[in-house]
């Protein structure tokens, strides 16, 4: 059975850090185009960083030069947040895609506030 589990969410003021880490039991990253997803509050879900076959890694321009994507290894993935903004505020998802087929982690919350 496949399981994504997300940590490291919290709250922090802007300006600040976080570090999200997804963890995988079930598959190998390494197989998969990896991606961390976010939802506000009243808004839909949208792309944050992707890192696509080959290693190319994408950003929403949002949050490009602030953001971070990366593949620890071939069980973890993470999402290092820098100059963390009010905006930023939402839950955040790992996703694991391949060949149409989708895993989701249960999200974490981030939210940036003073």
């Amino acid at each position: 059975q496949v399981q994504l589990v997300e940590s490291g969410g919290g709250l922090v003021q802007p300006g600040g850090s976080l570090r999200l880490s997804c963890a995988a039991s079930g598959i190998f990253f390494s197989m998969y185009t990896i991606t961390w997803y976010r939802q506000a509050p009243g808004k839909q879900r949208e792309l944050v960083a992707t890192i696509i076959s080959g290693g190319r890694k994408n950003y929403a321009d949002s949050v490009k030069g602030r953001f971070t994507i990366s593949r620890d290894n071939v069980k973890t993935m993470s999402l290092q947040m820098n100059n963390l903004l009010p905006e930023d505020t939402a839950v955040y998802y790992c996703n694991a895609a391949r060949s149409g087929t989708n895993y989701w982690g249960q999200g974490t919350q981030v939210t940036v506030s003073s």
